[in-house]
């Protein structure tokens, strides 16, 4: 009888304790957050996207690279293979067109994620890196972009043991980058099972380059977006769960080291910079609990967020542009170009909006 009751304690703690780990993962999810509508002005969706636009960045005179096709734990996705798109935003209209890519790459099982270009400052070569999953696994793969003809050359395959959950990549070179590991565990069923329940800070940033792969900084529950200022000495990580982005200063070793956090008050994704101001540009997510267990009549709304002069005292956090997921779905990225506003989404199209 004695064994039986310490037994029915430990079951009514383990319960106890899972209940209060849900709660806290409700919390952490936004949960209970109701999406309200902020609509631009001028805005439509993007032929050709069907299956997300999970991360965009532009580059030379308003041309944009968008990844296409993620697939990713948990959330809804496509058996078709992932795409790169070029996206002209001064000709908006054409609509996106899916770039050939060739050499030593399966395109089969090609799943991008977070992307970032480097453009080489002697020849003023484009070089595209993308976060790639194959097998639900990570690593970086190297393109070079032709222009001539538009079309994608594979490079190089970056691979390391600490680029284990790889989310989204700032390049610095044409060998080298920051990276964030958005889970502490490898294992699909891990990441969407146990570590959610942990709710614990467990995820990272890596430094990569040839000479060496580290460790530079750490303590985030769900380390996402990265980018880096126009000067190249802060670095920008959003730490999606926590809710907020964090400013670290890069050190001569490439060492990150946290100068403060800024509360946002919503679920944001990727980093896009803006090389004229500074002024960050984040796709949001208002309610992760609708990502992940999707219902097309109570779909994930979008948000995007603004933030200026975020290196002073006061740094200006501003809702751009809010919808209730009946436009557009789980935003991940915004980007503006010319006046206009670019919105990526995980699963769902991509949206071009007017900003005056």
């Amino acid at each position: 009888m004695e064994t039986l009751g310490l037994v029915s304690v430990a079951v009514t703690l383990f319960y106890m304790l899972l209940g209060e780990r849900m709660v806290n993962m409700r919390k952490m999810y936004l949960a209970s957050r109701e999406p309200v509508k902020n609509h631009l002005l001028n805005c439509a969706l993007l032929k050709n996207l069907d299956n997300g636009s999970e991360d965009i960045t532009v580059f030379g005179d308003g041309l944009a690279f968008i990844s296409n096709g993620l697939k990713y734990p948990g959330v809804s996705s496509s058996d078709a293979p992932g795409k790169i798109f070029l996206f002209d935003l001064k000709a908006s209209a054409m609509g996106p067109v899916e770039l050939p890519i060739s050499g030593n790459i399966d395109l089969e099982t090609f799943n991008p994620h977070g992307i970032s270009v480097y453009t080489h400052p002697t020849n003023g070569t484009v070089y595209l890196f993308v976060v790639n999953h194959p097998h639900h696994k990570s690593q970086v793969e190297l393109f070079e972009f032709v222009e001539r003809g538009s079309s994608l050359l594979h490079r190089k395959t970056f691979k390391h043991k600490l680029l284990h959950s790889v989310n989204d990549i700032v390049a610095l070179g044409v060998d080298r980058f920051y990276a964030t590991n958005d889970h502490y565990f490898s294992d699909a069923v891990m990441k969407i099972t146990v570590e959610p329940l942990l709710g614990q800070p467990l995820t990272n940033v890596v430094y990569y380059s040839p000479e060496m792969v580290k460790v530079v900084s750490n303590g985030y529950y769900f380390a996402n977006g990265i980018n880096i200022s126009p000067d190249k000495r802060h670095v920008y990580v959003t730490d999606i769960t926590a809710h907020n982005i964090h400013v670290l200063e890069r050190k001569e070793d490439n060492e990150l080291t946290t100068i403060k956090s800024i509360a946002l008050g919503s679920l944001c994704d990727n980093i896009e910079v803006d090389p004229k101001t500074g002024d960050l540009w984040l796709g949001c997510h208002i309610n992760l609990m609708r990502m992940f267990y999707f219902d097309p009549e109570n779909p994930p709304g979008s948000e995007v967020v603004r933030i200026q002069n975020i290196l002073s005292e006061e740094p200006v956090v501003t809702q751009v542009y809010a919808d209730d997921g009946h436009v557009i779905m789980g935003s991940s990225v915004a980007t503006i170009y010319g006046g206009k506003l670019l919105i990526g989404t995980v699963f769902h199209k991509a949206l071009c909006c007017d900003l005056e």
